[in-house]
């Protein structure tokens, strides 16, 4: 994997592909968590714990691997929505 970095906007606008990797620690959250966690923090990149950028030809490949501190941070936000 490529070398932690930080939230990068000019790379963000260039980005092509996107991959979620887990915390060890995550290991056992259920497949339908996963689902939704990855795409809750695809989606807003800027507020992951770990994202790094890989460059390929034609762009940047967006790699985030969710913490337990990621996987916190979601389930409060989600909690905090009106229903």
């Amino acid at each position: 994997m490529a070398a932690e970095e930080k939230y990068d906007p000019r790379r963000e606008a260039l980005v092509i592909e996107t991959r979620t990797h887990w915390d060890p620690e995550l290991a056992n959250l259920p497949e339908a968590d996963k689902l939704w966690l990855s795409h809750a923090v695809q989606s807003q990149p800027d507020k992951a714990a770990r994202i790094a950028y890989e460059r390929g030809h034609t762009g940047f490949t967006r790699e985030i691997t969710v913490t337990v501190a990621d996987v916190e941070r979601l389930y409060r936000e989600r909690a905090a929505q009106p229903a």
